[in-house]
């Protein structure tokens, strides 16, 4: 299929097949995909925790408005925003540069001095918030490579974070869960399956050569 065919084939798989796994080439497509995404200074302030069990699955289930996605998916991807954003995290970016790009300290010292001072003008919310605007990145990339490559997914905020974050033991690793995709395989009988897309006409949407006047 070519990218378009793909968009038009997925849709928010609200059943998966159960019996249906993701493959280690495609597990390891999305992992990569994941972190290939773009992200603010590419500081990649979102973790992805992905999960197989079916017990957590269960207890996730549960906090989830009890959506068929979380129990039937092949893997549940949580994606979760750092809490923390200080001169240890942003030093370990520009270490890391420094070690794949070769750059130097001299050309390095003035970006990453200024990066430190950006953060720490911001407020615990702007930090947190930053992140989350970064997570639906992610999860818009995730989403678009599943099609591509013939994997359903279903994009999910319906669930309590607390809730999975006390499940998941994140508050002790400065995470909180954001968004969820679950992904897999279409069940024969998810309800979703033959509906057609509702979409509004492009040009109602889009605006070409268009003046915006005040």
């Amino acid at each position: 299929m070519d990218i378009i065919d793909s968009l038009e084939w997925r849709y928010a798989c609200k059943k998966f097949d159960e019996k249906l796994k993701l493959s280690d080439d495609q597990l390891n497509t999305l992992k990569k995909a994941f972190n290939l995404t773009a992200t603010s200074f590419g500081l990649q302030p979102v973790k992805m925790l992905i999960i197989t069990d079916n017990e957590t699955k269960g207890n996730i289930f549960k906090y989830s408005y009890f959506q068929k996605q979380i129990t039937t998916c092949s893997h549940l991807f949580v994606l979760c925003i750092n809490t923390v954003m200080d001169d240890e995290t942003i030093d370990s970016y520009f270490e890391l540069e420094k070690e794949i790009r070769g750059t130097s300290e001299e050309i390095i010292s003035k970006f990453r001095n200024q990066l430190k001072q950006i953060y720490k003008g911001k407020s615990q919310n702007e930090i947190e918030q930053s992140a989350i605007n970064q997570a639906y990145i992610i999860l818009g990339n995730l989403m678009t490579v599943c099609a591509v490559e013939g994997i359903d997914s279903c994009p999910m905020e319906g669930f309590i974070p607390e809730k999975v974050d006390e499940i998941l033991g994140l508050a002790d690793k400065n995470l909180k869960s954001i968004l969820m995709l679950p992904v897999g395989f279409r069940a024969e009988d998810d309800f979703m399956k033959s509906l057609k897309k509702v979409r509004k006409p492009i040009e109602n949407l889009i605006f070409e050569d268009v003046l915006i006047k005040s």
